[in-house]
């Protein structure tokens, strides 16, 4: 019994082991209630079901922060929420490449509930390497912090100015790759991700993937690489490694709940890219302001990012819908 309260009482990272198991408890926890019962047939999700889900997804997470706020103190939970809406818009650019990732393996939505529910499982196992890896570099050398505000400064003036390319998924590398070493089905089945099929030279039985494992591993590939600008995002707001870790898995369990209510209205929130740019820019320059001029209040970090990033979906909303209206009207002859 002693030795299994030094274990979880034991430092690691900055925090008792017993908060990193007891929120990845929670997170298995609502993963369980996901596929087990809210999910356990195969079935298409619609966009009430998908609000409904993010909205329960939102306020676990909601009801997580007030618990860092009471127990790690104000700035901790000052620093969850800025957190977790920084990362809840920079993962909402993930929805469009989801999307395309989709259409591109032709992936009924029936079943991309089922990539989305197995790419948390390698989101939770990533994002934790990379965070974790991250945390070392900050603590050895400080000046790292300058090079992820310089690079989100730049990052958010290239979004600014327009400077994204369109994604192409069939020149995607690791595709390629895992075409030319997998024996892969031209055609789905069902939900499988690999199946068995005769060879077409031996007549015996092998493994083949199915476009579904192919889709799942870029799924997986996309948010490595949206995870370059989301990582040292956080970092900005928050040298916690427990703050960092559990705001971004909370931000990506609840956006991926509600994909397919926003790819099917992702359209609507054209404007909110400029609004996360200049949230972008503003998060790398306070990491340069707290160096000459003292440490920002946290309450208005939050309170800056909240504000730009509820005028962009308001902008959005209002504009897409006065051009919508423009659209529908009758031209004149």
């Amino acid at each position: 019994m002693e030795t299994l309260l030094t274990f979880l009482n034991a430092e690691w990272l900055g925090k008792a082991a017993w908060l990193w198991l007891t929120f990845l408890g929670l997170v298995v926890a609502l993963l369980a209630f996901d596929l087990g019962v809210l999910h356990r047939k195969t079935q298409e999700i619609g966009i009430r079901q998908s609000l409904w889900m993010s909205l329960g997804y939102i306020a676990v997470a909601l009801l997580y922060g007030v618990w860092v706020w009471s127990y790690l103190g104000p700035e901790s939970g000052v620093a969850f929420f800025t957190g977790f809406a920084v990362e809840k818009t920079l993962a909402m650019d993930n929805v469009f490449v989801i999307s395309l990732i989709f259409a591109y393996f032709a992936i009924p939505r029936a079943y991309q509930h089922r990539v989305l529910f197995w790419g948390i499982l390698g989101v939770i196992v990533l994002r934790g390497l990379m965070i974790g890896l991250g945390a070392a570099l900050v603590d050895q050398f400080s000046w790292v912090l300058y090079l992820f505000g310089a690079f989100l400064i730049l990052t958010g003036v290239r979004m600014l100015r327009g400077g994204d390319e369109e994604t192409d998924i069939s020149r995607n590398p690791v595709l390629k790759f895992l075409r030319r070493r997998l024996r892969i089905t031209p055609e789905l089945h069902g939900e499988h991700f690999f199946v068995r099929q005769p060879d077409p030279v031996s007549g015996r039985l092998v493994r083949y993937a199915t476009p579904l494992f192919l889709a799942l591993v870029i799924v997986e590939i996309a948010d490595v690489i949206f995870a370059v600008d989301s990582i040292p995002a956080i970092f900005a707001i928050t040298t916690d490694p427990f703050i960092v870790y559990t705001s971004n898995i909370f931000a990506i369990l609840g956006l991926r709940a509600l994909y397919f209510a926003l790819s099917a209205m992702v359209h609507r929130f054209r404007y909110l890219k400029t609004a996360l740019a200049l949230v972008l820019v503003f998060i790398g320059g306070k990491i340069f302001y707290n160096q000459f001029f003292g440490k920002l209040d946290p309450a208005i970090s939050l309170g800056v990012t909240l504000a730009l990033l509820a005028g962009g979906v308001v902008y959005s909303l209002v504009r897409t819908h006065r051009e919508t209206q423009q659209a529908s009207l009758p031209t004149e002859r």
